[in-house]
């Protein structure tokens, strides 16, 4: 896996800040990557956007520039263009959300006390961890997921017995339920009739006792003195 040893962000020709690597230290990487800067095609707004590479020896430097914010880093040619432009575009979004428009007047290395410790730690993480390059990553993620669902695909297949058991077992939760719903609704027809008949049965009581009441009062069951 190739290794980024510099990386520079820039407004134009003014570098805001920098980083070199191990390797790169004591170079004249930082030379280079200023005339590279100073080198590039003038745009308008809007219209400066490019992303570019130049060999210089044993050496490529990538060059990413969006919305007049230049990112550049050297790579050795062994990490080819897809890692270091990923690099590139991580770097940029990083520093525009850090600085915003901060970035379009900074003096020059305003930024650099700061932000180069973001470049070392994505640099060392775009020249070291195989996740860095994303094509590579898509491609471990799906063959994860692929096996993922073999292993469930064959753990349902094991599975078969349990999963026809399971099914007979539902059946008779059913069976179960409807039987239970057949009670429940006996039991409360029941219920209702006893009701009934314990209503009606309090009524004759109470009946009989205003009658035997009314008999006393009246002096007579036929009511005599009652009756006119």
């Amino acid at each position: 896996m190739g290794k980024i040893e510099y990386a520079v962000v820039a407004r134009g020709a003014v570098v805001l800040a920098e980083h070199y690597g191990a390797s790169a230290a004591g170079g004249n990487a930082g030379a280079v990557a200023r005339q590279v800067l100073e080198r590039l095609p003038a745009g308008g707004a809007g219209g400066d956007d490019c992303n570019v590479s130049y060999t210089q020896d044993l050496h490529v430097f990538h060059v990413k520039r969006t919305d007049g914010l230049t990112a550049l880093c050297m790579a050795d040619d062994a990490a080819g263009r897809r890692v270091p432009f990923a690099f590139l575009e991580d770097i940029h979004g990083r520093f525009v959300k850090a600085y915003g428009r901060a970035a379009l007047t900074a003096l020059a290395y305003a930024m650099n006390d700061e932000f180069s410790r973001v470049l070392a730690q994505q640099m060392d993480y775009y020249s070291n961890d195989a996740s860095a390059d994303r094509i590579n990553r898509m491609r471990g993620e799906i063959d994860q997921v692929r096996n993922v669902m073999i292993d469930n695909i064959d753990r349902v297949l094991e599975r078969g017995e349990r999963l026809e058991l399971l099914v007979d077992k539902t059946a008779t939760m059913q069976g179960n339920t409807m039987r239970f719903k057949r009670q429940a609704r006996r039991f409360r027809n029941t219920m209702w009739w006893r009701n009934v008949k314990l209503t009606a049965a309090v009524i004759f009581i109470l009946t009989v006792i205003l009658y035997l009441v009314l008999a006393y009062m009246c002096h007579g069951f036929t009511l005599p003195s009652c009756v006119p």
